[in-house]
């Protein structure tokens, strides 16, 4: 496993929609692997998509302190209700604020080993998942702000 660089700021890869991982080979695994660790040498962060480590694969990994959870090609399948939320982001330092996503979100994906995964969220988990997938399609959380918050 090793670190990788989070991109930042204006960074013209964070715009980008992600590609589709069509087969789990090692490289994959390895790129999960990296992402989990750099996630946990960050400050305070519970997930982290490939494009903010310069990568355009549909990968993701959330920790919200339950252990990880690794998804690949991961599509919400179902969303409801609303809840206002305070987001921040390792790609945007210093950068904070409001806005409203699903107060529940289940999300298809498959693991690691290529097996079909459902994953459903509340709260926290469900701004991760909703925060997290919106990266894969190149969009950030301040393009759903409605009140920016001074850091």
């Amino acid at each position: 496993m090793a670190l990788r660089t989070i991109r930042i700021n204006d960074d013209p890869i964070l715009r980008k929609t992600c590609r589709a991982v069509d087969v789990i080979d090692e490289k994959i695994k390895l790129i999960l692997d990296d992402m989990a660790d750099t996630l946990y040498h960050t400050d305070n962060s519970a997930a982290l998509a490939a494009p903010q480590l310069g990568i355009l694969k549909r990968l993701v990994v959330i920790d919200i302190g339950d252990g990880l959870i690794e998804l690949i090609n991961p599509i919400i399948i179902e969303s409801r209700g609303v809840q206002e939320v305070t987001e921040g982001c390792l790609s945007l330092p210093d950068q904070w604020g409001k806005l409203k996503r699903p107060s529940f979100v289940k999300v298809s994906a498959q693991n690691r080993l290529g097996e079909t995964i459902e994953i459903e969220g509340e709260g926290i988990m469900a701004k991760c998942l909703c925060h997290e997938i919106d990266h894969l399609d190149g969009i950030l959380f301040i393009d759903k702000v409605y009140e920016f918050i001074e850091g």
